[in-house]
């Protein structure tokens, strides 16, 4: 194929799907070597260094769906199964189950289980910009297997007849605790959608801002993902659930695998990186 030096792979992606209808530029990704990384699609073939007879790997990178439209998708559906579980008992534990007292706990539980969810999906819709417009159709229902059914799983205890709630006191301080992580949470959020401008790819390193929740970012590098197993954490020991403990646990694995991802390639990227920063855990990882 003849290629304009001073086209974009962007422009190059083009050409290639009108010859391969199929293979849309969502769909492709070009490499300098097959298991490389992938190329930034602004880049021209001349600054890629594409000269005559030369190449470039093209990957079909598989059917994609929007990135907005996966996480619509996997956070309504924990919602919509929490409160589900949790308004029609009589469906999952017995007729009887609808007349049994519930504790206050459950009640607490089931609040913050839907607000964090309907947070998430308010986040999704007003504030993530997201540096990729899709990802691989397959993470859908990965995605969505992961959450709807641990969602189920919480909350089948949790309702249960049968559930045993913790003392109040340890409820309440349980849940200041993830009222704050979730607070603080939505603060890294903000600050990182203002970190980037709107249709911009560009990087900045991010730091605290006049929010004094951000103050984590002076420690972390994904005080999101802090913040976040925090609040399963409070979570767990509000409600003082076992499948909760395991589903922060699942969560926290995952979590550390990007905040890792993340943290080096900050420090690979921004030669002046603040060397006190670990990935998640303040001092520790």
């Amino acid at each position: 194929m003849e290629v304009d030096p001073n086209s974009t792979l962007k422009q190059l992606k083009t050409q290639i799907q009108r010859k391969k209808p199929h293979l849309y530029p969502e769909r492709q990704e070009f490499r300098h070597e097959p298991r490389g990384k992938g190329l930034d699609d602004s880049q021209t073939a001349a600054a890629v260094g594409l000269k005559d007879q030369g190449k470039l790997y093209l990957k079909d990178l598989g059917p994609q769906i929007g990135y907005k439209t996966v996480f619509l998708v996997e956070y309504a559906g924990p919602l919509f199964v929490y409160a589900w579980i949790y308004t029609r008992p009589w469906l999952f534990y017995g007729d009887g189950a609808g007349s049994q007292p519930m504790s206050q706990v459950v009640h607490i539980a089931a609040g913050c289980w839907i607000m964090h969810y309907a947070k998430r999906i308010l986040e999704t819709l007003f504030v993530h910009r997201f540096s990729h417009a899709t990802m691989p159709i397959r993470n859908l229902f990965k995605n969505c297997s992961y959450y709807w059914i641990f969602a189920a799983y919480v909350a089948y205890h949790v309702n249960h007849p049968l559930y045993t709630a913790p003392c109040q006191m340890q409820t309440y301080i349980a849940l200041g605790s993830w009222v704050v992580c979730e607070l603080g949470n939505f603060s890294i959020h903000w600050a990182l959608r203002n970190l980037r401008p709107a249709g911009s790819k560009e990087r900045k390193i991010p730091r605290a801002t006049k929010d004094p929740l951000t103050l984590l970012f002076n420690l972390v590098s994904c005080p999101n993902y802090t913040y976040e197993v925090g609040g399963w954490v409070a979570f767990t020991i509000m409600t003082q659930c076992l499948p909760a403990g395991l589903f922060t646990l699942a969560g926290f694995y995952q979590m550390a695998v990007w905040a890792l991802g993340k943290h080096r390639a900050y420090k690979k990227d921004f030669k002046d990186y603040p060397r006190g920063r670990k990935a998640i855990v303040p001092f520790i990882m």
